[in-house]
């Protein structure tokens, strides 16, 4: 059964680079190279297509990384047995599961929409909704990944 706990590991670990390591591309690096170089609807456009690949990708790993993580539970004897922070990152995940759905059905949604409609201010609000909302989910992921690498030692 090692082999099945350090497969649903890995599956884990690569699901949390595609998600986490994605977003902290778009806010450090893709956004504000857009925002210096392009005029808002290209910008806005841009932008909104490259968040449509990527919340492809992240809806994948958002399943990846709740079966996996849920898979490696039950391969460690269940919740019961699980150490304090297996239970903060499932409880943060969770969290980052409810905002990107949220991000996902909502504000993405309406910058869609406003981008089609050539609707530049519009669309600008909705993007920055976004934002705030991808920085909520960049610190909690980057909690979770210190909780992943240390919570044993300090919880």
């Amino acid at each position: 059964m090692k082999v099945l706990y350090t497969s649903m590991l890995l599956l884990h670990v690569l699901a949390v680079v595609v998600w986490v390591g994605g977003m902290f591309l778009m806010h450090v690096a893709v956004r504000p190279a857009a925002v210096e170089l392009l005029a808002p609807p290209q910008r806005l456009a841009l932008i909104a297509s490259v968040l449509r690949r990527f919340f492809f990708w992240v809806a994948i790993a958002v399943v990846v990384v709740l079966l996996s993580g849920i898979g490696m539970i039950l391969e460690g004897g269940g919740f019961r047995n699980a150490h304090l922070s297996v239970h903060v990152m499932f409880a943060i995940g969770l969290a980052m599961t409810a905002i990107f759905l949220h991000i996902r059905l909502v504000p993405f949604r309406r910058l869609q929409s406003a981008v089609a409609s050539s609707e530049w201010p519009v669309a600008a609000r909705h993007l920055e909704q976004v934002r705030l909302l991808v920085t909520a989910n960049l610190v909690l992921g980057t909690l979770t990944i210190a909780v992943a690498t240390i919570g044993r030692a300090v919880l």
